[in-house]
């Protein structure tokens, strides 16, 4: 029986559009059957079907609002699934310029569902643990001195059913960066305080009014995480 559900779980992404849309989904946004048609470069209608597969397999859940139908993944276990054959499957090399910038941003910073990746997530577990906001010693657990930091930065500390704290496998920089309950009330926070911004494509620009709340955090303006100019891209 778990050798017939592993095969239907593979046969899901066994389809490039389908594996397309899951990774456009990653970012945790809820995207539009038409963005997703787009992103997957075929037909409104083709891409309903291939929604439909998803949303029978768990992957995906419809949302409605008005008159309008949104997508987005069903939680964080189906993001880290993606994540880690992502990781697995290795990045795709870059067609052209313009696919070489956006790489190169989303490797030194971006979004891993609702928490941060890249150079950028790497380097804060390592600032955390270093400033002694973090310990491993027991598992990764937060410290008296990480909560009331947290509290002090404005970061709603969570209170859910969900893991407060994991490592998550960074598919670019073969590290581990942050993922869960906790990471997610960081990046929250972080984007509701403009201290950072993220691009429709999932990357991270760090902002200058970011890095007092950063250097608390054990960043410093020397850690190579600032994304690239967005107007590169352009």
């Amino acid at each position: 029986m778990e050798v017939m559900k592993l095969a239907e779980v593979a046969a899901v992404l066994a389809d490039n559009s389908r594996a397309t849309m899951c990774l456009a989904l990653i970012d945790g946004r809820a995207w539009t059957v038409t963005e997703l048609a787009h992103a997957a470069r075929v037909a409104p209608s083709t891409a309903s079907e291939h929604v439909r597969t998803l949303a029978d397999a768990g992957f995906v859940r419809t949302l409605k609002q008005g008159r309008h139908r949104y997508i987005r993944l069903a939680g964080p276990n189906i993001a880290d699934l993606i994540e880690r054959l992502a990781n697995h499957a290795g990045p795709e090399p870059p067609r052209g310029l313009r696919a070489s910038v956006r790489a190169r941003r989303l490797a030194q910073a971006r979004t891993c569902y609702d928490h941060l990746a890249g150079r950028l997530g790497v380097a804060l577990r390592d600032g955390m643990l270093t400033r002694g906001l973090l310990t491993d010693r027991d598992g990764l657990t937060i410290t008296p001195q990480g909560r009331n930091t947290l509290t002090e930065l404005g970061v709603e500390l969570p209170t859910t059913r969900r893991a407060l704290l994991r490592d998550c496998l960074d598919w670019t920089e073969r590290r581990e960066h942050l993922a869960g309950a906790l990471p997610a009330a960081i990046l929250h926070r972080a984007l509701t305080a403009n201290w950072l911004t993220r691009d429709p494509h999932r990357a991270i620009t760090v902002n200058d009014n970011a890095w007092p709340a950063l250097e608390r955090l054990g960043l410093t303006r020397d850690t190579p995480t600032q994304t690239l100019n967005p107007a590169a891209t352009n």
